[in-house]
C-alpha cells in the first residue's frame, strides 16, 4: 500500500519543478500551467469522499487495484502529451484523471492497513505509513530536477515502475477483499464533488483571479451553498455518502478539527519555503528540496513517537504535543527567516516538523478507530477531504498574504531609494508577482522597470521577500495555536471499545476463505 500511495504523494510536488521545462517546449500560458498543476489536486478534493465509499462498497483491495491503473494510465497520457494546440487541454485533462485515480486509491489503501492491523498495533503502523508516504512528499522536488534533466516527460512515466511493483505485491499479499453492504449515493457524490469542486476552484485561483474578484466569491460561496445542501440531503437519505452520526463521537470532530488546522500549515510549507529558498537563499531547485529535508527529519521521527503515544495513551496527549510544537517551531522559524542562512534554520525547521508529525497520524488513526461500523474507507475519505480542503484554503489565504506584504515592502525599499510613488508602486506589483508566480511573467528578467529595479536592489528586495514570508510562518504557528485550543476538548483515552466486528462485515464471496497457505488477514496478521 506503501507502494501504491507513494505515487499519489511524489506527484503533488514534482511537476512543479519539471513546469518551466513543459511551458517552454510546449508554449503553454502562464494560466494554463497553473491549471495542470492545479487540474490535480482539485480533482484530488473533489473526489475523496467518494473514492473511500467505494471502498467501503466494493472493497478496498480491489479500489486499490482500479485507482492505481487509472492513475498509471494517466500518467503515460500525460507523459505522450502532443505539441500543438491541443497540448494544453490534454495535460489539463489527464491530470484530472490522475488525481480521480488518487482519490481512488489513497482511501482505499489506508483503509487495507487499518484492516490488516488489530486496533493495539495500529498506531504505530499507521505512523509508518503517513511518517514515509508525507516523506516522499519532499522526494518530489528531487526526483523532479533529477528526471528534467533528462525529459520533463520522465516526471509522468517514473509512475510506471511504481505502480507496476504496487500491483505485484498487491497480488502477493492475497488481501482479503471485505465489503459493507448498502448502495451508492449517487446524488450525494454529485453534491460534494460539485460543492468541493467549487469552492477549491475558488481558493486554488483567489491568487490569479484576486479576492475582490465576483468569479472567486462565486465559487467560493457556490461552493459552500452545495455542501450545505449536501449535509442536509445525506441527513435524509437511508444509505449516505458519508454517516454524519460519526460527527457525534466528539474525540473524532476534534481529530478532524485538528486535522484541518495543521493542514494549514503543512502542505502550503512545500511551496513556500521552496520559493523562500530559491529567491533569498539563492538556492536551486534542488538545494530547495534539500532545505525541506530538515522539516522531514523532525516529521519522521515524531510521527513514529506519536505513534507509539497513540497506542500506549490515546491521540489527546500527541495532539497537545504537536501542536505546542509546531506553533513554537514555526514561529521560532519565522524569526529566523531575515537572516537568510539556512545554517541557522533546520534547528527551527525540525522542530516545526516533529510538531506536524505528532498530529498526522496520530489524529488520522484515531478518527479511523472511531468509525461506524466498518466504514474504514469512508472516514479515510472524510479526513483526507478535509486534509486537502484545508491545503486549499492555507494556499489560497496565506499565498493572498505573502503577495500583499511582499509588494508593500518592495514598495517601501524603492520609494526609499527614490522612486516616485506611483512608478515603485507598479514596479513593486511586477516584482511580487513574478516572485510569488501570481501574475503573468515567470522571472523578474528583461529591459523592464522591474527587472532594472530588481537587478540593482537584489538583496534589498530579499530581505523584503523574507520578511513578507516572516507573516505567512507566523500564520502557519496561529494555525497550530489554534490547533492546540481544540486539542483540549479531546476527551482523551483510546478507541478500546470495538466499533465494529469481521460479523458486520459482509465479505467479498472470493475474500470468504484465505486462499491455501496464507494467513486469515480479516482478523489481523
Amino acid at each position: 500500500m506503501m507502494f501504491a500511495v507513494a505515487m499519489t504523494f511524489i506527484d503533488q510536488t514534482i511537476v512543479a519543478i519539471a513546469a518551466p521545462d513543459i511551458v517552454r517546449e510546449l508554449g503553454l500560458s502562464t494560466s494554463g500551467m497553473q491549471w495542470v498543476v492545479n487540474a490535480y489536486l482539485l480533482s484530488l478534493a473533489a473526489f475523496f469522499a467518494l473514492g473511500g465509499r467505494l471502498a467501503d462498497l466494493y472493497g478496498p483491495r480491489r479500489i486499490v487495484v482500479i485507482g492505481t491503473l487509472v492513475f498509471v494510465i494517466s500518467s503515460v497520457l500525460c507523459g505522450c502529451v502532443p505539441e500543438g494546440d491541443a497540448a494544453q487541454s490534454w495535460l489539463i485533462a489527464f491530470r484530472a484523471t490522475q488525481g480521480f485515480g488518487a482519490a481512488l486509491l489513497f482511501p482505499a489503501a489506508l483503509a487495507v492497513v487499518v484492516a490488516v492491523f488489530p486496533r493495539e498495533r495500529r498506531g504505530r503502523a499507521l505512523a509508518l505509513f503517513f511518517g514515509i508516504s508525507g516523506a516522499l512528499t519532499a522526494l518530489g522536488p528531487l526526483l523532479g530536477g533529477w528526471l528534467t534533466n533528462w525529459t520533463w516527460r520522465a516526471v509522468f512515466w517514473v509512475n510506471v515502475p511504481v505502480a507496476v511493483v504496487a500491483l505485484a505485491l498487491t497480488a502477493f499479499a492475497h488481501i482479503a477483499d471485505r465489503r459493507r453492504p448498502g448502495t451508492l449515493d449517487v446524488r450525494g457524490a454529485v453534491l460534494i464533488v460539485v460543492g468541493m469542486g467549487l469552492s477549491v476552484l475558488g481558493f486554488q485561483q483567489a491568487w490569479s483571479w484576486g479576492w475582490g474578484s465576483a468569479a472567486t466569491w462565486a465559487c467560493i460561496v457556490g461552493g459552500l451553498v452545495v455542501l450545505c445542501g449536501f449535509v442536509a440531503y445525506e441527513r435524509r437519505v437511508h444509505h449516505p455518502l458519508i454517516d454524519l452520526r460519526v460527527f457525534k463521537d466528539r474525540a473524532f470532530t476534534v481529530d478532524t478539527v485538528v486535522l484541518f488546522f495543521a493542514m494549514l500549515a503543512f502542505v502550503p510549507l512545500f511551496f513556500f519555503a521552496s520559493v523562500y529558498a530559491q529567491v533569498c537563499l539563492s538556492a536551486s531547485p534542488n538545494q530547495a528540496a534539500l532545505f525541506l529535508l530538515y522539516f522531514f527529519a523532525g516529521f519522521a521521527i515524531a510521527s513514529q513517537w506519536g505513534g507509539r503515544i497513540l497506542d500506549k495513551q490515546g491521540a489527546r496527549p500527541a495532539l497537545k504535543i504537536g501542536c505546542v510544537l509546531g506553533c513554537v517551531g514555526f514561529a521560532l522559524w519565522a524569526e529566523k527567516l531575515t537572516d537568510l542562512s539556512m545554517h541557522d534554520q533546520w534547528p527551527y525547521a525540525a522542530l516545526a516538523g516533529a510538531g506536524i508529525g505528532f498530529i498526522l497520524a496520530p489524529a488520522s488513526t484515531d478518527a479511523v478507530n472511531r468509525a461506524i461500523g466498518p466504514s474504514y474507507g469512508e472516514v479515510t475519505g472524510i479526513t483526507q477531504t478535509v486534509r486537502n480542503y484545508a491545503a486549499s484554503v492555507g494556499l489560497a489565504v496565506l499565498g493572498t498574504v505573502l503577495t500583499h506584504r511582499t509588494n508593500s515592502n518592495v514598495t517601501q525599499t524603492l520609494e526609499a531609494r527614490g522612486f516616485p510613488p506611483d512608478v515603485a508602486e507598479n514596479v513593486a506589483r511586477n516584482i511580487s508577482e513574478s516572485i510569488t508566480g501570481t501574475g503573468d511573467n515567470s522571472s523578474p528578467t528583461g529591459t523592464g522597470p522591474a527587472a532594472t529595479a530588481l537587478r540593482d536592489s537584489m538583496n534589498a528586495v530579499r530581505m523584503d521577500f523574507a520578511e513578507a514570508n516572516q507573516w505567512v510562518f507566523y500564520g502557519m504557528a496561529i494555525a497550530l495555536g489554534i490547533g492546540f485550543l481544540c486539542a483540549l476538548r479531546h476527551p482523551g483515552g483510546r478507541a478500546v471499545t470495538p466499533t465494529h466486528t469481521d460479523a458486520e462485515a459482509t465479505p467479498a464471496p472470493e475474500a470468504t476463505q484465505a486462499p491455501a497457505g496464507q494467513p486469515d488477514r480479516r482478523t489481523g496478521p
